[in-house]
């Protein structure tokens, strides 16, 4: 049997505005559960961004994932850029809040 390797893709996004200190992180974790299928890491970074990774076999999925979250995922959020790029990074069997 041929099974046919299914196409991950995966996201690498960088928040920039309003993103810090008003609860981004859990959102976006509830967010990719709540969409399912998409599973990565999200994180603050020193500079005020947050960066989020982000995979799913399904690109709809996804693409409804990165939309939500240009929208702003909490309500005191504000996400003034969202830069999105195509990234090669580990697998991820679940979406966790990281800290570094």
């Amino acid at each position: 049997s041929c099974q046919k390797e299914k196409l991950t893709r995966k996201a690498k996004m960088i928040a920039s505005g309003i993103v810090q200190g008003v609860g981004v992180r859990w959102p976006v974790q509830y967010l990719a559960m709540e969409i399912a299928d998409i599973t990565g890491r999200v994180w603050n970074n020193e500079d005020g961004t947050v960066t989020i990774l982000a995979q799913s076999e399904n690109a709809e999925k996804l693409s409804h994932f990165i939309h939500e979250i240009r929208k702003g995922p909490s309500r005191m959020a504000k996400v003034t850029y969202l830069d999105v790029t195509l990234a090669n990074f580990e697998d991820y069997k679940d979406f966790q809040v990281s800290y570094r």
